[in-house]
């Protein structure tokens, strides 16, 4: 081989000419590219300093990137499934999706604890000061309390009643009580049970001073924080709480999960609606108003109760896990965006 063509073999990259760099232009590709992905400076400042045309930065440091001298990685921390997440988020509409990796086995047990770990450091990126947060009922939302840090002043309003008002201080009450604390603003815990025998005991405890004043910020919360539970003994505290008669009853709705004391059928309409009415809980067109909604829920056996909820259109971000996002991602027809915030209870 001639050296013509060992010229012409060696300025071949991937089917097109390559540019062949001698040292000096070795040395300042590497200043550049130091420039523009260490110091973030832009093409054109990084053009005058070297006295020649943006456009001549850009194709160096393209060439750069050819020729091994930038290598551009993406990490995130090992527990994060980055391809998951935002594959989630795009078929959903969501406005984020983060998906931890569950280990093998606890693949099927509902909202490992480490997603309330991941929640806590997402509603930290979320809240901004001033905000109003709202926190639901849910082991998931009680084990993402606990795991808070770090929050900016804010209000913490409790959206929901507690499954037991006997477990007060250690569920919904004292979670509303931490985030409080963490961020140094006011709480307003809500000091009744979620579910009452009839309507009018519901009603009543509505109009109680206290809790009266935790409705009020109803309507101001900015960021909200829920679960989301199946229609099943052990997975939804509201089926629990029924009857078996009640249990029937819904099921027979076709009701497929439930959010906050709401129902839901596989398509994510809203089904026995009466139930709110004994319910102490924020309303569904309340939480439809809310910019951000996140729900906090995982696992194989919750993931159709998931797919269900993110369907009515009233969460707009999800913290889950590998086990339930495999479920999701291939979980009957693409849905309308969440974002769009439709209306659950349909036309």
């Amino acid at each position: 081989m001639n050296s013509s063509e060992e010229s012409a073999v060696t300025g071949m990259s991937a089917g097109r000419p390559a540019l062949r760099m001698g040292p000096a232009e070795l040395v300042q590709a590497a200043a550049m590219a130091r420039r523009f992905y260490l110091e973030g400076k832009s093409k054109i400042q990084i053009a005058e300093e070297f006295g020649v045309s943006r456009f001549k930065v850009a194709r160096v440091l393209e060439t750069a990137l050819e020729r091994d001298l930038v290598r551009i990685e993406i990490r995130v921390p090992a527990e994060l499934d980055a391809e998951r997440s935002d594959a989630l988020r795009s078929r959903y509409g969501l406005r984020h999706a983060v998906v931890v990796e569950s280990p093998a086995e606890a693949e099927e047990s509902p909202d490992p604890e480490n997603l309330g770990e991941v929640a806590a450091d997402l509603l930290g990126e979320l809240v901004h000061e001033g905000d109003v947060l709202g926190l639901a009922w849910g082991r998931s939302t009680i084990h993402m309390a606990a795991a808070l840090d770090r929050l900016p002043p804010c209000t913490v309003v409790q959206l929901t009643g507690v499954y037991d008002a006997g477990t007060a201080e250690r569920g919904s009450v004292e979670a509303v009580r931490r985030a409080a604390q963490v961020s140094g603003g006011d709480a307003h815990p809500i000091y009744a049970p979620m579910l009452l025998p009839d309507a009018a005991t519901a009603a009543a405890l509505r109009n109680q001073t206290g809790i009266a004043r935790a409705f009020e910020y109803f309507d101001k919360v900015t960021v909200a924080c829920v679960s989301i539970g199946s229609w099943e003994a052990g997975i939804s505290t509201v089926h629990d709480m029924l009857s078996d008669e009640e249990r029937a009853h819904y099921a027979s709705l076709g009701v497929a999960a439930e959010m906050s004391a709401h129902l839901f059928d596989a398509e994510g309409r809203r089904v026995g609606r009466d139930l709110g009415e004994r319910c102490i809980t924020v309303e569904a067109d309340r939480l439809r108003r809310i910019p951000e909604v996140v729900a906090i829920a995982g696992g194989q056996r919750k993931a159709p109760a998931i797919d269900a909820v993110l369907r009515s259109g009233l969460v707009t971000s999800l913290v889950t896990d590998t086990a339930a996002a495999d479920f999701l991602m291939t979980a009957g027809p693409t849905p309308r965006p969440a974002l769009e915030r439709a209306d659950p209870d349909g036309p």
